[in-house]
């Protein structure tokens, strides 16, 4: 069999909305063919067959944060569930990159907008979802309330064929992972074969995308160098408020948007500043994105297109349908 890149194994299919990605583990198509000779070859190796499914990256909605730069408060979080629901097909589980809230000195203040947050992201109707700390929700208590409402902030589990490794690079009130999870991730890892697809959520980025902007994580060389030998390797992040991709070596990271305000882009800003409030856009740079592998493109080569839509007035005031905004891609 002809060998097939990670693409193969996760391919991007939805929407964002301020958002993150509705992610497809495997392409679209029929398990037949290439592919279905792809899921029997790895399925021998890895111990477990990838079977077809969905599922939706959130980050950053700052549950407690009115003002500007976004005077909407929750409002983008309470769409961005709106179209969750109401996708045509139901995605398996939501991963969560951090910042759930905006943090508070006082723990009452923080606490309500957990239970907020909580309350909000229960409307989904899928089976599961998953959630990572950012600094805004353990940064200042060491995570100690986070835990109270959501468990251990950093841990494993395995779907359908693809491992999930949940990644705290913020409890410990600083950009880091720190040595004790990094050799819990050793140990998570050491049961796989190098072949294993394999996801990891973590909220700030793991290398160095713009460290005077604290868009890093310390050790996150060190991560790196667990993951490396990993041949289909994906990280999930937050944190910087825009979408971004950088691919190191077997490893493809991607960032989600936020569902609050956006930053700009690092390349042609001086400075971290967040991108105005457009009244008359209220989801201006936080659209919509839609993902998808092109079917029967080589192997090797980009087969991932990207068509960018973005939220309107209509589509804010619920008057224009989802489903004209989600039609499926012509593939």
């Amino acid at each position: 069999m002809q060998r097939s890149d990670r693409r193969s194994f996760l391919k991007m299919a939805g929407t964002s909305l301020g958002i993150g990605v509705l992610y497809t583990a495997v392409p679209a198509a029929a398990a037949s063919g290439e592919i279905g000779e792809m899921f029997d070859f790895t399925g021998k190796k890895n111990g477990e067959r990838v079977t077809p499914f969905t599922f939706v990256q959130l980050s950053d909605a700052h549950v407690g944060f009115n003002g500007p730069p976004d005077p909407l408060g929750t409002k983008a979080f309470e769409r961005a569930v709106e179209m969750i629901n109401q996708l045509p097909q139901q995605p398996d589980l939501v991963l969560f990159t951090g910042d759930l809230t905006h943090d508070s000195e006082e723990k009452d203040v923080h606490a309500q907008r957990m239970k907020q947050f909580l309350e909000i992201s229960r409307r989904m109707k899928v089976p599961k979802i998953m959630y990572v700390p950012g600094e805004h929700d353990a940064g200042l208590d060491g995570g100690t309330l986070y835990r109270e409402f959501l468990g251990e902030s950093n841990y494993s589990f395995d779907h359908r064929g693809v491992h999930f490794i949940a990644l705290d690079n913020v409890s410990r009130a600083k950009p880091e992972v720190g040595p004790e999870q990094i050799a819990w991730l050793k140990k998570d890892l050491a049961r796989f074969p190098k072949s294993a697809p394999i996801v990891v959520f973590t909220h700030r980025p793991l290398f160095d995308l713009r460290p005077e902007w604290e868009w890093f994580t310390s050790d996150g060389d060190e991560v790196m160098d667990v993951l490396s030998p990993y041949e289909n390797v994906t990280v999930l992040y937050g944190h910087i408020h825009r979408d971004h991709e950088q691919e190191q070596g077997h490893v493809h990271h991607y960032a989600a948007r936020s569902l609050i305000f956006a930053f700009p882009d690092p390349e042609n800003a001086p400075e971290k500043k967040p991108i105005p409030f457009d009244k008359d856009h209220p989801f201006k740079n936080l659209g919509i994105r839609m993902v998808h592998e092109k079917v029967g493109a080589r192997p090797l080569l980009n087969s991932v297109a990207v068509e960018d839509v973005e939220l309107t007035v209509r589509e804010f005031s619920g008057i224009n349908g989802v489903q004209q905004i989600l039609k499926n891609p012509s593939l």
